[in-house]
């Protein structure tokens, strides 16, 4: 029922054209560029709240959404959402603004970081709840089911987020209902600053499957192609009827759990991380002879101008005021 860590074995059998590779390169271009960005800029002061920047966690949201629809499939993110944001589509510039708290966000500069949300691309929204996605996507799940339109839910979670009794028990109803969702636990190897090997019990989030009656799989999350073909099967069997499906991604954050954590608990993992394992630099030599090296620079460059526009665009865009105070709401103060 459970696998253990697996990568693909024959090169070249991702069953993905060049097209399909640039535009999972992109994704994961902008999202290292707007996390690496972000560090700098929020060590300006300029941006409000706390941020938890996703960057070294790529290869995990663009695996896994490049198998999902705009409009049908939807994602419940962490409060480490912006990489999940930008690998479900939603625009760029205006999760940009909502980080600045702007009136131009997507969520008018109301939300912040931690609750960014779009739900025409079906991002249900980055949450500051551990564990709080997975039961909103067994509703979104149970309604794609009732609808009969092939649409599957998708739970982010990390690893402090698999010991919260809201993932537990949105495991347990998956499976009861055979919902149409998957689990994504992505293990970054610390709840905060708790190592996963001191709260983790038995060594496995993926092994948990088995108690619910579901399939589990763990994956390199270092590994685009790894975590794109354990993702394919779940969303598959998913939307076949098949029921849920867990997929632990075993990768590493470069940054701290938020701007300005000491990281006193981390030893030299993340230069490790950064300098072997990388993902984007082993996607680009595991496509070497698919695309070119000067079609992934050209990207390089885009989405470079795309993060210095959207920046400097944010940075003018207006405040909300206080006659913005009384809209977004679900009752009228009148």
């Amino acid at each position: 029922m459970t696998d253990t860590l697996r990568t693909p074995q024959v090169p070249h059998e991702h069953g993905l054209d060049g097209p399909a590779l640039l535009d999972a390169y992109r994704t994961m271009r902008t999202i290292r560029d707007f996390e690496e960005r972000l560090h700098e800029e929020f060590a300006t002061g300029d941006i409000p709240g706390f941020v938890h920047l996703y960057a070294g966690e790529e290869a995990s949201a663009t695996g896994v959404c490049a198998h999902l629809d705009d409009d049908r499939d939807v994602i419940a993110s962490t409060h480490r959402g912006h990489g999940h944001c930008i690998a479900k589509h939603v625009d760029v510039k205006s999760m940009m603004a909502e980080i600045y708290g702007r009136t131009t966000g997507s969520c008018h500069g109301k939300g912040g970081s931690m609750h960014i949300a779009d739900l025409s691309k079906g991002m249900l929204g980055a949450n500051g709840i551990v564990g709080g996605g997975p039961p909103l996507i067994c509703g979104a799940a149970l309604a794609a089911k009732v609808r009969g339109d092939g649409g599957v839910g998708v739970a982010f979670f990390g690893d402090g987020g698999s010991n919260q009794g809201t993932t537990l028990e949105s495991l347990n109803l998956a499976s009861v209902w055979q919902l149409p969702a998957v689990f994504v636990a992505e293990n970054n190897g610390y709840a905060e600053a708790t190592s996963a090997e001191w709260s983790v019990g038995g060594g496995s989030i993926a092994a948990r499957a088995a108690a619910f009656g579901m399939p589990g799989v763990t994956v390199d999350g270092f590994d685009f192609f790894a975590v794109h073909e354990a993702a394919g099967e779940a969303v598959a069997r998913a939307r076949s009827g098949g029921g849920p499906s867990l997929i632990e991604v075993q990768l590493t954050r470069y940054y701290g759990h938020f701007e300005g954590d000491q990281q006193k608990y981390r030893t030299d993992e993340v230069r490790h991380a950064r300098a072997e394992l990388d993902c984007i630099k082993r996607f680009r030599e595991r496509v070497r002879g698919e695309v070119t090296v000067a079609q992934l620079d050209a990207i390089d460059t885009e989405v470079a101008r795309l993060i210095d526009e959207a920046v400097s665009e944010a940075q003018a865009a207006p405040l909300p005021t206080g006659a913005d105070l009384e809209t977004d709401v679900y009752i009228s103060y009148l």
